[in-house]
């Protein structure tokens, strides 16, 4: 680039002339401007608990799976299904947790991580060791939504008295 009147600052940015009218004091005001403010709410207790719970059982489900899977008989296993048939739906299982954490920004999105709850659950009729499992992450799954819930109202009310959460 030759020099001239579309030379820009190394610090100006993207797009902006360093020209005459710009000398440094006009450099040294915008470093020195606030930067603007972006208005994100905070993320929700009860997102983030409900994260962290289909996280773990992202990895407990593919665990599981491959215990069922290898803990079955070569010929049919249990209903008369082959064996392949539990890698398989853990498979389809897992792929349901991981879009389920992204659809919790939605409110129905807890409606589908209770439906797999009780999945988990109904597991129990494959390998009975799964009842214990899902008793377990059915219980953190409703821990997590009854305080997450809670935390949230109260973080609520907390930032604006007269504006409570539903």
């Amino acid at each position: 680039m030759s020099g001239g009147a579309d030379a820009t600052a190394p610090d100006a940015p993207e797009g902006h002339d360093a020209s005459a009218a710009d000398g440094p004091d006009a450099r040294d005001a915008r470093a020195d401007a606030p930067a603007p403010a972006t208005a994100t709410e905070p993320r929700s207790v009860r997102r983030s608990l409900a994260s962290i719970v289909l996280g773990f059982e992202i990895i407990v489900v593919f665990l599981a799976a491959l215990v069922i899977w290898g803990l079955a008989p070569t010929e049919n296993g249990s209903f008369d299904l082959p064996p392949w048939v539990a890698l398989a739906a853990g498979g389809v299982l897992i792929l349901g947790l991981v879009l389920t954490i992204g659809l919790l920004r939605f409110r129905w999105g807890y409606a589908v991580g209770w439906t797999l709850q009780a999945l988990i659950l109904a597991s129990g009729l494959l390998n009975p060791a799964m009842y214990v499992v899902g008793a377990i992450f059915g219980g953190l799954w409703t821990y997590c939504m009854v305080v997450g819930a809670r935390i949230d109202r109260e973080r609520t009310a907390a930032a604006d008295p007269g504006k409570e959460q539903e």
